[in-house]
């Protein structure tokens, strides 16, 4: 009867914290697991699903795939309950476990963007926001320029009217443009002005002076303008990897750069 079931989720709970505590993560990830499985038989749907959580965790240390698959059994129960915000947090777990376990972009991106759409749907849109710059930072690796344009572009216009968050559109806006760039210089200029427009704080901005630098630069196909600019900025903001690797794909379009770098 139930009671003998209850006993079991019982035990089975307490045999995995038992692992836990000896760090056999596997053991403790399946007894989680079981004892996931009996909540649901007795219908007890929020248990079930934090037994899976439990389970996830626990696996995250032996098994990232077996976690993964722990997370979606907890992500359909809580989406099946109407529980978004937490559904959208397991999601980002998840897309962690894909970048920095299975080196899996593309499905990383694909729950950051499941992540996002739930936040959206809660209305929490700061934490879309953060789950779709995560996005527009891999789309612009994978070289998929137009979509992180699009995110960037968004995010931008969402923030620039927010006092609290105005400063960041800057960075936004600077990197849609180095998106556009790489793609075409034409573009990235009518991209520059229509942020000036919108936005006329970013005219005084250190970005958008060394976007309007390296334009120069690149129109007169000259190298050494290019690098020095990008060097004059990174003396003051120190440029991250991101940023690195789309000035130098910017600066391999100008004739005669081979494999240059920005030094």
């Amino acid at each position: 009867g139930n009671t003998r079931v209850e006993e079991a989720c019982e035990m089975y709970t307490r045999a995995a914290n038992m692992f836990k505590i000896a760090k056999n993560w596997s053991a403790a990830g399946n007894a989680f697991c079981q004892a996931a499985k009996l909540h649901m038989q007795l219908q007890s749907k929020h248990d079930s699903a934090t037994s899976f959580v439990d389970a996830g965790n626990a696996y995250k240390k032996a098994d990232p795939q077996e976690a993964i698959n722990c997370l979606n059994a907890a992500i359909d129960i809580y989406t099946d309950m109407g529980r978004f915000t937490i559904a959208a947090k397991h999601h980002i777990t998840i897309a962690e476990i894909y970048e920095a376990e299975l080196v899996d972009i593309e499905k990383a991106i694909a729950h950051y963007e499941q992540a996002a759409d739930y936040y959206k749907g809660e209305e929490s849109n700061s934490s879309a926001n953060k789950c779709l710059l995560k996005v527009a930072a891999y789309a612009a690796q994978l070289e998929q320029y137009q979509k992180a344009i699009e995110i960037y572009e968004q995010v931008g216009t969402n923030t620039m009217d927010n006092p609290l968050l105005k400063y960041s559109a800057k960075e936004y806006f600077f990197k849609a443009a180095l998106c556009h760039f790489i793609v075409d210089e034409l573009n990235a200029k009518l991209a520059l002005e229509k942020y000036e427009e919108m936005f006329p704080a970013f005219t005084d901005s250190r970005e958008c002076k060394l976007l309007k630098k390296l334009l120069e630069a690149h129109e007169e196909q000259n190298s050494e303008a290019y690098t020095e600019a990008v060097k004059e900025f990174d003396s003051i903001s120190r440029l991250d990897q991101w940023l690195t690797t789309m000035l130098l794909r910017i600066k391999k379009t100008i004739q005669g750069e081979g494999d240059g770098d920005l030094k």
